[in-house]
């Protein structure tokens, strides 16, 4: 598996790739206010059945947030494109920012998310950044299970972040 800068003519592979997951579990966030003292949680909880979930952006959503990237880089192997990641630098917070990262659901789990992180870290550390972001779904269990794997951490929230107005769970690295 090799990763490379994408070229204009892979943007319609990638936009072919089935970005979708299931998922038989989501993060729960929960508040609570009292005695001047707000309380976020998250707790894992188990759905009733597995259920298919669409990513967040589609069509030319997807397109323009591709084209305000500061790189785009795709694993392809024998010619054929399994996956990408997007990122974007944050100079002034040292961070990369990894605006989309998905791997063909026919071919995940077999180490090209993992290819696609290192690629990232990479050219984080070549561009003098220091941390690494991605933002995934509440409803997206595989992923929060695949970042911590990869040793990212929970390191925060946003409230209606997604064009869906769900939750995004932030997860982070050191690069250094």
């Amino acid at each position: 598996m090799r990763v490379r800068p994408a070229k204009p003519q892979d943007l319609e592979v990638c936009g072919a790739l089935e970005h979708s997951y299931t998922t038989d579990r989501v993060w729960q966030m929960e508040t609570r206010e009292e005695n001047n003292a707000m309380t976020v949680a998250f707790r894992i909880v188990r759905l009733p059945r597995e259920v298919r979930v669409a990513y967040p952006y589609q069509g030319e959503d997807l397109l323009a947030g591709w084209w305000r990237r500061d790189v785009f880089l795709v694993a392809e192997e024998e010619e054929h494109i399994y996956g990408y990641v997007a990122l974007t630098a944050q100079p002034e917070h040292k961070l990369a920012w990894m605006g989309d990262l998905v791997v063909d659901r026919p071919h995940r789990r077999r180490g090209i998310g993992t290819t696609l992180v290192r690629a990232a870290a990479q050219w984080g550390r070549e561009h003098g950044l220091a941390r690494i972001v991605l933002a995934v779904q509440t409803k997206n269990y595989p992923a929060t299970r695949f970042c911590r794997a990869r040793g990212l951490t929970f390191s925060g929230y946003s409230d209606r972040y997604w064009p869906s107005q769900d939750i995004a769970l932030f997860f982070s690295g050191s690069l250094r």
